[in-house]
Order: structure tokens, then sequence, then C-alpha cells
């Protein structure tokens, strides 16, 4: 019993240990941000997250649709 609680706890320790390797060799241990529009080469195809793209349309379709002349 206490031998497969130890295996165990080894192997979650072992795996926390490679998932840190990352941040260990990054530089200043940060990581690039990952957000959709943050990203340089989505921004120059104009991909933006779909929050904003979503607001950019109706943004467009406010200013078609004069809602004072309703």
């Amino acid at each position: 019993m206490l031998k497969g609680i130890l295996i165990a706890v080894g192997a979650v320790a072992i795996s926390l240990l490679l998932l840190c390797v990352r941040i260990i060799m990054q530089k200043n241990g940060k990581f690039s941000s990952e957000h959709i529009s943050e990203n340089k080469r989505m921004r120059q195809d104009g991909i933006h997250c779909a929050n904003s793209q979503d607001r950019e349309t109706r943004r467009k379709a406010n200013k078609k649709l004069n809602v004072s002349e309703l």
C-alpha cells in the first residue's frame, strides 16, 4: 500500500518537474502572451478574438441602421 502511494507521489513530482522545464528555460521565466489579439501574425491577417469581432460587427450594424429614425 505504502509502496503504491510513494510511486504515485513520485510520478506526480516527475510530471511537475517536466512541466516546469519550459518556464526554467524561458527568458525571465515568462511566457509570451497567448491572447489572439496580441499575436502579431494574426493582427496582420485581421484576425481578432471573437468578442472583439462581435463588438466591431455590432458597431457597424448600428451605424447602418440609424436608430433615431425609427
